[in-house]
């Protein structure tokens, strides 16, 4: 669908419960630019070989595909970018921080899972059996990823990218991924808006073994804060999952509503001592699973780190090696917080 001029969405379809993608492709000259690319599994590289055929076919060009775009690192944004840009002999443009950190990731595919990652899910209140599923799934992300090309092109905030001689501006976010590049087309209010901006569902904001001590909360809440000084509420916003819409201050602020919420919530379930999994009521509104407890495990601990670094809570090991966190002195007697200051404390890492 052609969904604002010369710029197409395309959805494609994912084998779990988040169950899409949408990438785009902008016009790029006698070619298309493509914006992520879905996961490297069978039937995406199918949909990709129909579109190819079908509404991105340029038969007057030797190069349909002029270039790939990731806006971040995650495996459903650049599973096929290694693929097609060998396909069509193009290169690759992400932010710096994401391309070396996929690297990093891909180097991971078939090694042995470090025990420092077991300490940590362990510390987070996992039973053995879960631990062990830890190390045998280490290494998947490979799995629905291609190898990246050995170089790519550096984008990073406040560049400029030419893309068929229209401006788009990169804007960077944090706390979701290490560098996350939403583009905005500033001429007509186009934004290419990855998972910074979705339009119903919150982006995973994760602590993860290679950091345990992360504040990416931190950063996602302050990068959301400065997209609201960056972008105006009528541009149409082109997400990664759901419908396109408007009304980005609006939604930017119902993000930003959504945490504060569940960080006071998560304050009053500190009031007795309890692990990471034992806080899941206070952050989701369903049961967590087997099947998303990585991801749940690392959004607690996001929020828990979070509230660690400015004052309100803090954890205690057990000689069994499991974190205990509580309410702090500062937390129980200063009362709930409304947490308007999204900033780091100074000298925070």
């Amino acid at each position: 669908m052609e969904v604002a001029p010369g710029v197409l969405w395309m959805q494609l379809s994912m084998p779990m419960a988040l169950n899409h993608i949408n990438v785009y492709a902008v016009e790029d000259g006698d070619g298309w630019a493509l914006i992520d690319t879905g996961l490297n599994i069978p039937d995406t590289r199918a949909r990709w070989d129909a579109l190819l055929a079908g509404p991105l076919a340029r038969p007057e060009s030797a190069r349909p595909v002029t270039r790939v775009i990731c806006t971040h690192m995650h495996p459903d944004h650049i599973g096929l970018a290694g693929w097609l840009c060998e396909r069509f002999d193009v290169g690759l443009t992400m932010t710096r921080l994401e391309y070396v950190t996929g690297r990093m990731l891909l180097a991971d595919t078939g090694q042995p899972a470090p025990e420092a990652g077991a300490v940590h899910y362990r510390a987070a209140g996992w039973d053995e059996a879960q631990v062990e599923t830890y190390r045998r799934e280490y290494g998947q992300f490979g799995r629905a990823v291609s190898p990246l090309p050995p170089g790519f092109t550096r984008m990073r905030e406040g560049d400029r990218l030419d893309i068929g001689g229209q401006e788009w501006r990169v804007v960077v976010g944090e706390g979701h991924s290490p560098e996350h590049a939403c583009l905005w087309r500033e001429a007509d209010g186009v934004v290419l808006g990855g998972d910074q901006i979705l339009p119903r569902i919150s982006s995973n904001v994760s602590v993860w073994p290679t950091e345990p001590d992360a504040d990416p909360l931190g950063d996602w809440l302050a990068s959301l804060e400065r997209m609201k000084s960056v972008f105006p509420d009528d541009v149409l916003v082109l997400p990664s999952h759901g419908n396109p819409f408007r009304g980005a201050q609006a939604r930017l602020d119902a993000l930003i509503r959504g945490h504060m919420t569940a960080l006071k919530r998560l304050e009053r379930t500190l009031l007795e001592p309890r692990r990471a999994v034992d806080v899941f009521a206070a952050l989701f509104a369903r049961p967590v699973g087997d099947a998303v407890l990585g991801m749940a495990t690392g959004e607690a601990l996001a929020h828990l780190n979070y509230l660690q670094r400015r004052g309100r809570v803090d954890a205690t090991r057990d000689a069994d090696g499991v974190d205990w966190w509580t309410l702090t002195h500062e937390g129980r007697t200063s009362g709930p917080t409304c947490f308007a200051d999204t900033r780091r404390p100074a000298g925070g890492a």
